[in-house]
């Protein structure tokens, strides 16, 4: 008894299957990739020597209309060949009696009409031709492109300086709501912040991304620095990411393991308050004291200034830039493969639509080693925690400010008691 398969790919929507996928013992293999030149191979091998089976996944992958499956059908069923598909309830040798086969028909169909549609958008891709949807705000369509709406992006430019400034989203929405009345979402807010349109890059439904393909509104730098906001606001609770003290969300007692918060106390008749911190929720007997937060503070700032240079000075920066270096030079082979495509073009060793495949996979690769270098410390960091290991620079600094920055370095500040007295326990992020 022989055995052979059969598959289709379209190289602009989908990926060859793996060959050892049929679950059958397989004699030989016929696979096509854009073409059906192998599925004629198949037909005319099986009239010299016909097999007793062909497996096949679904039945579109015959042909592109009905016509042409029918037709292909018809010439491998006067062969002899009984025809299997795998991923739908059609065997040829059955299929002759049941009614079903109209409405497997159908689906075929339909399954045809979707599959141009995806075809549609994927030569779309190949040309960096935005995806279908509404335009992001502070952008408009002009000639299939984005371009940036000069008369509504500096809206959206004030947003995302807002959140550099003060590393607060909740923050900078209502920034937006007070000085342009634009009134949004936090989580559209969110969705403007990790959109790749706003870094002039282009998303594909398929999670995609293509770099440069516009006028960015913030540039990679900031862009980097957004994300390294976000997941650092992403480790504390998402009320507290936003709360006006600087120490909110920071700080656990190592007795009780719990995350101490922020609590006002105010006389009546008086403006001054008082600020502690502590924990309503302490499980311990008595509960944990409370603590001023001014103290708490203090000895944060005074910590930070003497152990944040040796913490720094423990990251293996060569190491950094040693993992950065082989990142831009990979990038810059794969820029280097795209410049000499045209060539490929007028050589005729590529066809102009392998040459675009060709290049969207690189734009692909590129944008991928681009994040990638994005979520790496920044070069800089040394200097800087040179210039925050200053005390003054602290008192200088505004609550909202100064909340900023410690987020920048702590990932997590301790309260060790002991009887009376207690001591700071700071654990830097990196």
């Amino acid at each position: 008894m022989k055995i052979i398969a059969y598959s289709y790919t379209n190289p602009l929507i989908e990926t060859s299957p793996d060959q050892n996928s049929w679950g059958w013992e397989i004699d030989q293999i016929y696979d096509d990739l854009g073409d059906r030149q192998q599925l004629q191979q198949l037909i005319n091998d099986c009239k010299q020597q016909p097999a007793n089976y062909l497996l096949i996944r679904r039945l579109e992958e015959l042909g592109d209309t009905l016509e042409q499956i029918n037709q292909i059908l018809h010439q491998l069923e006067t062969i002899g060949i009984i025809i299997i598909a795998t991923e739908q309830q059609y065997t040829s040798e059955y299929a002759k009696f049941r009614m079903e086969l109209l409405k497997l028909f159908q689906q075929i169909q339909y399954q045809n009409r979707s599959r141009k549609i995806r075809e549609g958008h994927a030569k779309n891709r190949l040309e960096s031709v935005p995806p279908p949807g509404k335009v992001p705000y502070g952008y408009r369509r002009s000639k299939g492109k984005y371009i940036i709406d000069r008369s509504i992006s500096p809206i959206v430019k004030d947003f995302f300086d807002h959140f550099l400034l003060y590393g607060s989203l909740r923050g900078a929405v209502r920034y937006l709501a007070k000085k342009y009345n634009k009134k949004i979402s936090v989580t559209t807010g969110k969705r403007w912040l990790i959109n790749p349109v706003y870094r002039g890059d282009t998303a594909y439904q398929n999670e995609e991304i293509i770099s440069d393909t516009h006028t960015a509104i913030i540039s990679r730098e900031e862009a980097a620095q957004i994300d390294r906001i976000l997941r650092r606001n992403s480790r504390l609770p998402s009320r507290t990411a936003s709360a006006p003290h600087s120490l909110a969300g920071l700080v656990f007692c190592s007795q009780c393991q719990c995350r101490m918060t922020v609590t006002r106390v105010t006389q009546r008749y008086q403006n001054y308050e008082y600020l502690y911190l502590r924990n309503p929720q302490c499980p311990q007997n008595p509960k944990c004291r409370a603590i001023a937060y001014q103290e708490i503070l203090e000895q944060t700032i005074a910590i930070i200034c003497r152990d944040l240079p040796l913490a720094v000075s423990g990251i293996n920066f060569p190491q950094l830039d040693a993992i950065k270096n082989g990142l831009n030079e990979k990038i810059v082979n794969q820029q280097k493969i795209l410049e000499q495509l045209p060539k490929l073009i007028e050589t005729g060793i590529l066809d102009p639509e392998t040459a675009k495949l060709r290049s969207y996979k690189l734009q692909t690769e590129i944008s991928q080693l681009q994040a990638k270098i994005a979520v790496l410390p920044p070069v800089n960091l040394r200097s800087v925690a040179e210039a925050v290991s200053i005390p003054q620079f602290w008192l200088d600094l505004s609550e909202v400010e100064r909340r900023f920055y410690l987020r920048e370095f702590i990932r997590q500040i301790n309260i060790i008691r002991c009887d009376k007295n207690w001591e700071l326990e700071l654990i830097f992020i990196f």
